[in-house]
């Protein structure tokens, strides 16, 4: 991926955030300030980079943004109500196709592997050391967290949170908002909704 414009605002002061400037700096973008709506960080620094808020249109200008916010939910909503340029960034030591198409906002961190005609919708984060295979498809806001496996044609809806080190079988449909625990193996789909876990995963509740 080519290098990134200058003067980005990471939204979000989080742990997540400083893999995000991690991984800006890393494409050659720089990270002029960090926004956040929480007070007591504001006038901090972050790796860095100082932090300021709220969290606004205002605050952000003409600069482009990234995310930097785990939570599907409030990343879908910031990203309606901020009008501004979502960057889009993919650590250099992640392997990524040509063929794979990746989203605007989405983040892409260190160690991972995008096999080819993988679709990646807008603002999600596919977090470090994930594999997705050839022929899967993700909506937006999706978080795929640290060391998922995801098999070849599989189908992520918006939202969907694959918790960390998850599994999923080939073909196999995530619904949307769903959660998939640490460590679950989904063989079998996911509703729209659901929160699995377990080998082999099941509904929360229903072992």
């Amino acid at each position: 991926m080519s290098s990134l414009p200058d003067n980005i605002i990471v939204v979000g002061a989080g742990g997540h955030a400083k893999v995000v400037i991690a991984t800006v700096r890393a494409v050659g973008g720089d990270v002029s300030a960090v926004c956040d709506d929480d007070e007591s960080r504001w006038g901090k620094a972050l790796l860095g980079v100082p932090v300021m808020g709220p969290i606004s249109s205002e605050a952000i200008g003409r600069s482009p943004a990234i995310l930097a916010i785990g939570d599907n939910r409030v990343r879908q909503r910031l990203s309606m109500r901020i009008e501004t340029e979502w960057v889009t960034a993919c650590h250099p030591d992640a392997v990524v196709h040509p063929s794979a198409a990746i989203g605007c906002g989405t983040v892409v961190f260190a160690g991972v592997v995008i096999q080819p005609d993988t679709v990646i919708g807008s603002h999600c984060i596919v977090n470090t050391s994930a594999s997705i295979d050839h022929d899967c498809s993700l909506g937006d806001y999706v978080h795929v967290a640290p060391g998922v496996t995801l098999c070849g044609g599989v189908n992520v809806g918006d939202g969907a949170l694959l918790g960390v080190g998850a599994k999923v079988a080939p073909l196999v449909r995530v619904g949307d908002w769903s959660t998939l625990g640490a460590g679950a193996v989904c063989i079998e789909d996911v509703e729209s909704g659901a929160t699995v876990i377990g080998v082999p995963a099941a509904p929360l509740g229903v072992r």
